[in-house]
């Protein structure tokens, strides 16, 4: 945590660039093991891509962590678009689970995509990352992603 400011540093958000973000939970808990906690998270993707005027083009709903590739298509910094997607998830997860409390880790870590293969990297090692975990033996078989460029 000490070292965010200087993570922060030097970071710029650029309108119409690709982002690919990775939010992990409060002490890297498994929150999202459960339908309903993870149906929220995704329900709430969509919902932000169209209210805040960003474009989503894959995401990945791990037990412990998000991550989420978008252009950036508005003027808000990325730092403000992520921290409201925080705030967001984080009071609908306490109301539906009647709790208080934390959902995410303060910081979170950006790559900002400079290329078109660049980008279709970063989407594959995002739709294979439950494979890489072992949660599933195929993509298909995990219900908690989606990307422009496959069907899941």
């Amino acid at each position: 945590m000490a070292d965010s400011y200087k993570r922060r540093k030097g970071r710029c958000s650029i309108e119409n660039h690709y982002y690919a973000v990775t939010i992990c939970c409060i002490s890297r808990k498994p929150l999202f093991t459960h339908f309903k906690n993870s149906h929220l998270i995704v329900q709430t993707l969509y919902e932000f891509s169209i209210t805040q005027n960003l474009t989503t083009i894959c995401y990945v709903v791990m037990p412990d962590h998000l991550h989420w590739i978008f252009k950036l298509t508005g003027s808000k910094p990325l730092s403000a678009v992520v921290g409201q997607f925080k705030s967001i998830t984080t009071l609908k997860y306490n109301r539906l689970n009647q709790c208080n409390g934390a959902l995410w880790q303060a910081n979170f870590y950006d790559h900002s995509i400079k290329s078109d293969d660049d980008l279709i990297n970063q989407a594959r090692y995002i739709v294979a990352n439950p494979l890489r975990a072992k949660l599933v033996e195929r993509v298909g078989d995990y219900p908690y992603w989606n990307c422009i460029y496959l069907s899941p």
